[in-house]
């Protein structure tokens, strides 16, 4: 069966129903998003905490590393780095050995749905090469912070894995309160909070 004869819908609760294989810019919602990814656990939930270290959370985690280590960023740029896991609103967040092991197809579809999604906010379909790699740099340097704070690592493990941060945790603004896991409404207020702010900025 070809992919087009196929559809894999998943109904939102927006109303919205998204093709996962095949996605509309225009069936992707924020509120959607939002809900999502702050119900989506990073580290299979594996962590510390009176709540799971959500997607959300350290969206806007990683959002906040690539304006310390870029702080001349575009509106653009910085929206592009708060939804860089956006997928996992419908996908989950699914560990780099197992997405490895599953292959081509498994990325494919994470990076249609992330086109969707960035040209639903008016956003260039892909990212420019220097800013993925800002991006990925400012993910790694969150995922050794979370590591190494919520999920048991000790510094030369995840060093080994992410590779050392480029800048110390107290370069970053409230790092403190960035680290420690926030409730599920509260990821998904500050998640939608965050994109409006930027939002603003690229009006």
């Amino acid at each position: 069966m070809s992919r087009q004869s196929f559809r894999a819908w998943q109904r939102m609760l927006s109303g919205r129903r998204l093709d996962i294989l095949d996605p509309s810019p225009v069936d992707v919602e924020l509120s959607d998003i939002a809900h999502g990814l702050a119900r989506v656990a990073r580290w299979n939930g594996q962590t510390i905490g009176d709540y799971p270290f959500s997607v959300a959370q350290h969206s806007v985690l990683v959002l906040e590393l690539f304006r310390a280590a870029n702080p001349g960023a575009t509106p653009e740029a910085q929206l592009q780095a708060l939804l860089h896991d956006a997928p996992e609103y419908v996908m989950g967040d699914i560990i780099s050995p197992f997405k490895a092991a599953m292959g081509g197809n498994y990325k494919d579809v994470e990076n249609r749905l992330l086109s969707a999604i960035y040209l639903r906010f008016s956003l260039p379909a892909t990212m420019q090469a220097t800013i993925r790699k800002q991006v990925k740099k400012a993910d790694q340097e969150a995922a050794f912070f979370e590591a190494t704070h919520l999920a048991g690592f000790d510094p030369a493990e995840a060093s080994k894995l992410f590779g050392a941060p480029a800048q110390p945790a107290f370069d970053v603004e409230a790092f403190d309160r960035l680290i420690r896991p926030w409730p599920t409404q509260q990821a998904h207020v500050r998640f939608i909070e965050t994109f409006e702010a930027i939002s603003v900025l690229a009006s």
